[in-house]
């Protein structure tokens, strides 16, 4: 079995899947409106596998309204990964203020070896 962070970006590495996320960031759509952009190169069996894709992973929430299949975004997932890559943010931010610091004694030390050389 999967773990949620592993659904979660398994979900978020397909582009048809970020687009239906991005579509969703601007409110509640139904599966017509959201399969629409894409019903010229897939077909609308495609457009709800993904979907199944996105709602097994928590990303968003299809209730059921009469004939229409209203779905929206669930944030718990989004805070799970940003919590997650957090921890590497931090390390990143650790390595380059190294590297920064590492740079600016090079660059010292060729600044004075130039003013001995008479450069």
């Amino acid at each position: 079995m999967q773990d949620n962070l592993t659904q979660t970006f398994a979900a978020l590495a397909d582009p048809t899947r970020r687009a239906m996320l991005a579509h969703l960031s601007n409110g509640e759509a139904n599966v017509s409106d959201l399969a629409k952009p894409f019903l010229k190169k897939m077909s609308l069996p495609a457009v709800t596998k993904h979907l199944k894709v996105l709602e097994k992973a928590g990303l968003i929430t299809k209730t059921r309204d009469a004939q229409w299949r209203p779905c929206k975004l669930n944030g718990a997932p989004f805070k799970d990964v940003s919590e997650w890559m957090e921890q590497y943010r931090a390390f990143w931010e650790e390595s380059f203020d190294r590297l920064d610091a590492y740079l600016k004694t090079v660059t010292a030390k060729k600044s004075v070896k130039g003013r001995k050389n008479g450069r």
